[in-house]
């Protein structure tokens, strides 16, 4: 007999492949990876508010009203990722996102064959870095690498990747504050 964990273990795998194969008919490659980036931020903005998680699984809410939320603030997402958030808010599912997200990406690797390297960086990266990301995770992982490149001028120099979930913060901001941690934490013995 199967446990709860194996159904929910399942559901997530339902909803990650009816996801991929939505996106991936729609639009291809490109679909599929701007789902995957959708997803993320939603992600993101679920895990920073509060409310609108709850929103999206509240059984004082009614399905109905749960999918109609999805769909008014949703609105401008990729539609099969509007239309399968909106299904998992129905069912108060919504919570399973990051679940999916995961499982979404593996998807990416077994069926495409290739790996996303999401690459922040405070400037636009020139040709040659570019090229120079994509051969060597090409090399490390031995499947084409997609790059995927996002500017925040946060973090004021440097890059930050990510790779299939291994994250590498080479960003002067993430630099300084080791630096600062260090200072921070060393005495030179001639403290009172």
């Amino acid at each position: 007999m199967a446990t709860n964990r194996l159904v929910v273990k399942e559901e997530v795998a339902v909803f990650a492949s009816v996801l991929f194969d939505s996106a991936n008919e729609a639009a291809g490659q490109e679909g599929v990876l701007e789902v995957r980036e959708q997803m993320a931020e939603v992600i993101r903005a679920m895990r920073a508010d509060l409310d609108l998680t709850m929103a999206l699984s509240n059984p004082d809410f009614t399905p109905e009203q749960r999918r109609a939320l999805v769909e008014n603030i949703f609105a401008d997402a990729h539609v099969a990722f509007r239309e399968v958030l909106a299904v998992m808010a129905e069912r108060g599912q919504a919570d399973l996102l990051p679940r999916v997200n995961d499982e979404f990406r593996a998807l990416i690797g077994e069926r495409l064959g290739i790996c996303v390297v999401d690459v922040t960086a405070a400037v636009p990266l020139d040709d040659g870095l570019r090229q120079l990301i994509t051969e060597k995770a090409e090399a490390d992982l031995g499947k084409k690498a997609v790059l995927r490149e996002r500017i925040d001028k946060s973090i004021l120099g440097g890059i930050i990747m990510d790779v299939d979930g291994n994250y590498i913060d080479a960003s002067m901001i993430s630099q300084l504050n080791r630096a600062r941690n260090v200072l921070k934490d060393t005495t030179d013995g001639g403290e009172c």
